[in-house]
């Protein structure tokens, strides 16, 4: 596809969402555009946090928008099948849309990718780490020590790993990027990103597949099922320097979640592994 029929197709997409949230989507201190069942627009701001917009989106307006990104990705959304996750391929925003009869009205939430790293030495001049919490982080990403980053939803997790990832490729290894949605960005020499595709190839899968894949270092965008086994084996048994997000409220609830996911497909949890396989 032409650069000039991408950004047509762009800007169709964007018009035919509306003047508001498409004005918003262009803002660079924008993070996500939500809507609620009770068709108010929040935004959450990078300078801010969330906020309401102040208008209401009519319901119509909210069901358009959603079938709108359906058909633009080839999905299928009605009351029979009233869940859409979908990353729009253009610009990779991530969206979650769900229709009636799972919500009382339309909802959605609209993510921007990122368009840039922040690096770690950012996070100090603007109070958000120490000087000695930064160089930490940098001493463990080149000890090759295992970083698991937790927190909840849309707390940084991803634009940590970022950072973090920026001081990978200074080393020159070679780094495979697993993710379900592409939001991690590494601009290592060698390194090769793979994608889950749903009913197709799994996190669990790529893991293992990543194993044969001569990896010096194995990175997963978010760790949320039994793909944690394989991942504390392939970080505990020569492949370690790894990066992963998880959900969770602190560094005891990470190990906390781990042995959960472990548990999905694992009888008794390997918490020696998950021990020596976790060190930050």
């Amino acid at each position: 596809m032409s650069a000039t029929s991408l950004d047509r197709r762009i800007q169709m997409l964007r018009t035919a969402m509306g003047p508001l949230i498409a004005t918003a989507l262009e803002d660079p201190d924008v993070v996500e555009i939500m809507l609620n069942p009770d068709r108010t627009l929040w935004v959450d701001r990078l300078s801010s946090g969330r906020a309401p917009m102040g208008v209401e989106l009519p319901e119509a307006d909210g069901e358009r928008i959603i079938r709108l990104v359906a058909t633009h990705v080839g999905a299928e959304v009605h009351r029979g099948q009233p869940l859409l996750s979908a990353e729009l391929p253009e610009t990779g925003e991530r969206f979650e849309g769900i229709l009636p009869p799972a919500a009382p009205g339309p909802a959605f939430a609209l993510r921007k990718r990122a368009i840039g790293v922040i690096p770690l030495e950012r996070y100090v001049v603007d109070g958000m780490m120490t000087a000695a919490q930064a160089g930490f982080l940098v001493r463990a990403v080149r000890e090759r020590q295992n970083v698991l980053i937790a927190g909840a939803t849309s707390s940084g997790k991803t634009t940590l790993a970022n950072a973090l990832l920026a001081e990978i490729a200074a080393t020159g290894d070679r780094v495979l990027v697993l993710e379900d949605t592409v939001e991690l960005q590494c601009v290592a020499r060698d390194h090769v990103p793979l994608r889950t595709r749903s009913g197709v190839v799994s996190m669990t899968e790529l893991v293992r597949s990543s194993m044969r894949l001569r990896p010096d270092r194995v990175v997963v965008g978010e760790v949320r099922g039994a793909e944690a086994l394989d991942l504390i084996k392939v970080w505990g048994t020569g492949h370690p320097g790894g990066i992963a997000t998880i959900h969770a409220g602190s560094a005891l609830g990470a190990l906390l979640r781990m042995e959960q996911l472990i548990l999905e497909v694992a009888v008794n949890p390997p918490r020696a592994l998950i021990a020596e396989a976790v060190n930050v």
